[in-house]
Protein backbone atom coordinates (compact mmCIF):
# COMPACT_ATOMS: atom_id res chain seq x y z
CA UNK A 1 0.00 0.00 0.00
CA UNK A 2 3.05 2.30 -0.02
CA UNK A 3 2.59 5.68 1.62
CA UNK A 4 -1.06 5.05 2.46
CA UNK A 5 -0.06 1.79 4.16
CA UNK A 6 2.37 3.73 6.35
CA UNK A 7 -0.30 6.29 7.24
CA UNK A 8 -2.97 3.68 7.92
CA UNK A 9 -0.58 1.38 9.80
CA UNK A 10 0.37 4.20 12.16
CA UNK A 11 -3.12 5.64 12.54
CA UNK A 12 -4.47 2.24 13.62
CA UNK A 13 -1.19 0.88 15.08
CA UNK A 14 -2.04 -2.78 15.32
CA UNK A 15 1.62 -3.33 14.44
CA UNK A 16 4.09 -1.25 16.52
CA UNK A 17 5.08 2.02 14.88
CA UNK A 18 8.75 1.09 15.03
CA UNK A 19 8.15 -1.85 12.70
CA UNK A 20 5.90 0.06 10.29
CA UNK A 21 8.41 2.89 10.00
CA UNK A 22 11.42 0.56 9.77
CA UNK A 23 9.71 -1.31 6.96
CA UNK A 24 9.01 2.03 5.28
CA UNK A 25 12.75 2.69 5.54
CA UNK A 26 13.41 -0.65 3.93
CA UNK A 27 11.11 0.33 1.05
CA UNK A 28 13.14 3.54 0.73
CA UNK A 29 16.29 1.41 0.64
CA UNK A 30 14.79 -0.63 -2.20
CA UNK A 31 13.85 2.54 -4.08
CA UNK A 32 10.11 1.81 -3.96
CA UNK A 33 9.20 4.96 -2.04
CA UNK A 34 10.77 8.36 -1.28
CA UNK A 35 12.40 9.06 2.11
CA UNK A 36 10.80 12.49 2.67
CA UNK A 37 7.33 11.26 1.74
CA UNK A 38 7.71 8.17 3.96
CA UNK A 39 8.57 10.44 6.93
CA UNK A 40 5.71 12.80 6.04
CA UNK A 41 3.11 10.02 5.81
CA UNK A 42 4.53 8.47 8.99
CA UNK A 43 4.18 11.75 10.85
CA UNK A 44 0.62 12.26 9.59
CA UNK A 45 -0.29 8.67 10.54
CA UNK A 46 1.09 9.14 14.06
CA UNK A 47 -0.81 12.41 14.41
CA UNK A 48 -4.07 10.88 13.20
CA UNK A 49 -3.87 8.25 15.90
CA UNK A 50 -3.14 10.88 18.55
CA UNK A 51 -6.02 13.09 17.38
CA UNK A 52 -8.43 10.17 17.59
CA UNK A 53 -7.25 9.35 21.12
CA UNK A 54 -7.36 13.02 22.13
CA UNK A 55 -11.00 13.30 21.04
CA UNK A 56 -11.85 10.01 22.74
CA UNK A 57 -10.55 11.55 25.94
CA UNK A 58 -12.28 14.87 25.29
CA UNK A 59 -15.71 13.48 24.45
CA UNK A 60 -15.68 10.01 26.00
CA UNK A 61 -13.87 10.86 29.19
CA UNK A 62 -12.39 8.44 31.65
CA UNK A 63 -15.52 6.26 31.72
CA UNK A 64 -15.22 5.46 28.01
CA UNK A 65 -11.53 4.61 28.34
CA UNK A 66 -12.09 2.38 31.38
CA UNK A 67 -14.85 0.52 29.53
CA UNK A 68 -13.40 0.28 26.00
CA UNK A 69 -9.67 1.01 26.35
CA UNK A 70 -8.79 -2.69 26.24
CA UNK A 71 -9.98 -2.78 22.63
CA UNK A 72 -7.50 -0.01 21.85
CA UNK A 73 -4.72 -1.85 23.72
CA UNK A 74 -4.73 0.89 26.37
CA UNK A 75 -4.84 -0.23 29.99
CA UNK A 76 -6.36 1.89 32.74
CA UNK A 77 -3.11 1.75 34.73
CA UNK A 78 -1.26 3.39 31.82
CA UNK A 79 -3.87 6.13 31.61
CA UNK A 80 -3.65 6.60 35.40
CA UNK A 81 0.11 7.03 35.26
CA UNK A 82 -0.05 9.34 32.25
CA UNK A 83 -2.84 11.37 33.82
CA UNK A 84 -0.72 11.94 36.94
CA UNK A 85 2.25 13.03 34.81
CA UNK A 86 0.02 15.25 32.72
CA UNK A 87 -1.50 16.95 35.76
CA UNK A 88 1.89 17.41 37.38
CA UNK A 89 3.96 18.52 34.38
CA UNK A 90 1.48 19.83 31.82
CA UNK A 91 1.83 20.07 28.06
CA UNK A 92 5.51 19.10 27.89
CA UNK A 93 4.53 15.56 28.84
CA UNK A 94 2.78 15.24 25.47
CA UNK A 95 6.14 15.68 23.72
CA UNK A 96 8.27 13.59 26.07
CA UNK A 97 5.79 10.71 26.27
CA UNK A 98 5.97 10.11 22.52
CA UNK A 99 9.29 8.34 23.10
CA UNK A 100 8.07 5.95 25.81
CA UNK A 101 6.41 2.69 24.70
CA UNK A 102 2.71 2.30 25.63
CA UNK A 103 2.64 5.76 27.23
CA UNK A 104 3.11 7.13 23.69
CA UNK A 105 -0.54 6.40 22.90
CA UNK A 106 -1.99 6.83 26.37
CA UNK A 107 -0.89 10.46 26.86
CA UNK A 108 -3.37 11.77 24.31
CA UNK A 109 -6.32 10.60 26.39
CA UNK A 110 -5.60 12.71 29.51
CA UNK A 111 -4.74 15.61 27.19
CA UNK A 112 -8.29 15.32 25.82
CA UNK A 113 -9.86 14.75 29.23
CA UNK A 114 -8.16 17.88 30.58
CA UNK A 115 -9.24 19.85 27.49
CA UNK A 116 -5.68 20.79 26.55
CA UNK A 117 -5.63 23.38 23.76
CA UNK A 118 -5.78 21.29 20.57
CA UNK A 119 -3.28 23.52 18.72
CA UNK A 120 -0.73 23.13 21.52
CA UNK A 121 -1.46 19.39 21.60
CA UNK A 122 -0.89 19.08 17.83
CA UNK A 123 2.28 21.16 18.06
CA UNK A 124 3.93 18.98 20.73
CA UNK A 125 2.62 15.76 19.17
CA UNK A 126 3.67 16.82 15.68
CA UNK A 127 7.27 17.60 16.57
CA UNK A 128 7.67 14.33 18.49
CA UNK A 129 5.93 12.33 15.74
CA UNK A 130 8.20 13.86 13.12
CA UNK A 131 11.32 12.94 15.10
CA UNK A 132 9.99 9.41 15.70
CA UNK A 133 9.20 8.89 12.02
CA UNK A 134 12.48 10.36 10.91
CA UNK A 135 14.46 8.11 13.25
CA UNK A 136 12.83 4.83 12.29
CA UNK A 137 12.56 5.47 8.56
CA UNK A 138 16.27 6.41 8.57
CA UNK A 139 17.17 3.30 10.58
CA UNK A 140 15.14 1.04 8.29
CA UNK A 141 16.80 2.62 5.27
CA UNK A 142 20.28 2.19 6.78
CA UNK A 143 19.60 -1.40 7.83
CA UNK A 144 18.35 -2.30 4.35
CA UNK A 145 17.73 -6.04 4.11
CA UNK A 146 18.26 -6.35 7.88
CA UNK A 147 15.40 -3.95 8.74
CA UNK A 148 13.77 -6.74 10.81
CA UNK A 149 16.53 -6.30 13.42
CA UNK A 150 15.22 -2.84 14.21
CA UNK A 151 14.65 -3.50 17.93
CA UNK A 152 18.28 -4.26 18.70
CA UNK A 153 19.63 -1.67 16.28
CA UNK A 154 17.31 1.11 17.49
CA UNK A 155 18.20 0.85 21.18
CA UNK A 156 21.37 2.99 20.94
CA UNK A 157 19.32 5.71 19.19
CA UNK A 158 16.11 5.65 21.20
CA UNK A 159 17.90 6.04 24.56
CA UNK A 160 19.59 9.33 23.59
CA UNK A 161 16.36 10.50 21.96
CA UNK A 162 14.47 9.83 25.19
CA UNK A 163 17.17 11.55 27.26
CA UNK A 164 17.07 14.52 24.85
CA UNK A 165 13.28 14.68 25.13
CA UNK A 166 13.51 14.61 28.92
CA UNK A 167 16.16 17.35 28.91
CA UNK A 168 13.97 19.48 26.65
CA UNK A 169 11.07 18.88 29.00
CA UNK A 170 13.16 19.90 32.01
CA UNK A 171 14.19 23.04 30.13
CA UNK A 172 10.53 23.72 29.40
CA UNK A 173 9.67 23.34 33.10
CA UNK A 174 12.50 25.65 34.14
CA UNK A 175 11.39 28.23 31.61
CA UNK A 176 7.77 28.05 32.85
CA UNK A 177 8.97 28.38 36.46
CA UNK A 178 11.10 31.43 35.64
CA UNK A 179 8.26 33.08 33.72
CA UNK A 180 5.89 32.48 36.65
CA UNK A 181 8.39 33.93 39.13
CA UNK A 182 8.91 36.97 36.90
CA UNK A 183 5.15 37.54 36.62
CA UNK A 184 4.74 37.23 40.39
CA UNK A 185 7.63 39.66 40.93
CA UNK A 186 6.06 42.16 38.52
CA UNK A 187 2.73 41.93 40.39
CA UNK A 188 4.36 42.60 43.76
CA UNK A 189 6.30 45.61 42.41
CA UNK A 190 3.07 47.54 41.90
Amino acid sequence: MGYWGILLGLAVEVIPSELVLAYAGYLVFRGEINFVEAVLFGTIGCLLQQIILYYLGLYGGRTFIDRYGKYLHIKSKHVDMTERWFQKYGAGVVFTSRFIPVIRQAVSIPAGISKMNVIKFLYFSGIASLLWSLLFVALGNNLGENWGNISEKAAPYTQPLLVGAILLFIGFLLYKTLVRKERNRDKTDY
